[in-house]
């Protein structure tokens, strides 16, 4: 793919679209990143070589038409010398030297025009390099904010989790505490109940003794 076709493919680029689309938006436009930055690097290297040819076009067109002026004083020279043949060996250099010049003028207009469209594609290439920078700057910042709601939502999400499961330990020793208070106060009527059943024996056992003895006076 030629230069111009890949300057003029990244400058129409829709980059918000090919964001959309991306599965990795990041990756992408890293990606993109990098494919401008070297593209720009080529563009700029071209345009150097560009008007370094312009440079030496323009060298070459001064002397051709240095030496087109050199024929045509030369060719009046002859004239005035009443040398015609001389003068119109002159005037052929002349209109040589011309026609190279016009050629010259041409690839000179045509390396014009060349600078002037690198130069163009540079400026456009940094303003888009520019906008993806800034579209890069902006999902970082994107990326980290997400990635720090996260990590707070799993902060909060693992505190409450905490905070439930101490609530529910709280009042599982209070019920727990509540029982052993019932068991306690069950367990001091038990016991009262069963000295007294004791006692009723006791007593029973010693009504029974004396009614004996009575009967055993009554039949002595």
């Amino acid at each position: 793919m030629g230069i111009f076709t890949r300057v003029r493919d990244i400058i129409s680029s829709n980059i918000n679209s090919m964001i959309e689309k991306a599965e990795d938006p990041e990756k992408m436009i890293k990606l993109m990143i990098r494919e401008m930055e070297d593209t720009l690097v080529e563009v700029k290297a071209s345009c150097a070589g560009a008007m370094a040819t312009k440079k030496k076009i323009q060298r070459e067109s001064d002397e051709v038409s240095k030496r087109e002026q050199d024929w045509a004083g030369k060719a009046q020279l002859a004239v005035d010398k009443g040398r015609e043949d001389l003068a119109r060996e002159a005037l052929l250099e002349k209109r040589r030297f011309r026609d190279r010049s016009d050629a010259i003028s041409r690839e000179l207009s045509h390396c014009d025009g060349l600078v002037e469209q690198y130069q163009q594609d540079i400026m456009q290439l940094e303003d888009k390099l520019s906008s993806a920078r800034e579209k890069q700057r902006v999902l970082l910042q994107r990326h980290v904010a997400a990635q720090k709601r996260r990590q707070t939502q799993e902060n909060v999400r693992r505190n409450d989790n905490v905070e439930a499961m101490a609530r529910f330990e709280s009042f599982e020793q209070r019920i727990e505490r509540m029982e052993a208070e019932a068991d306690l106060v069950n367990f001091g009527k038990k016991t009262a109940t069963l000295e007294e059943e004791f006692a009723k024996l006791a007593g029973d056992e010693e009504i029974e003794k004396q009614l004996a003895e009575l009967k055993a006076k009554k039949q002595g």
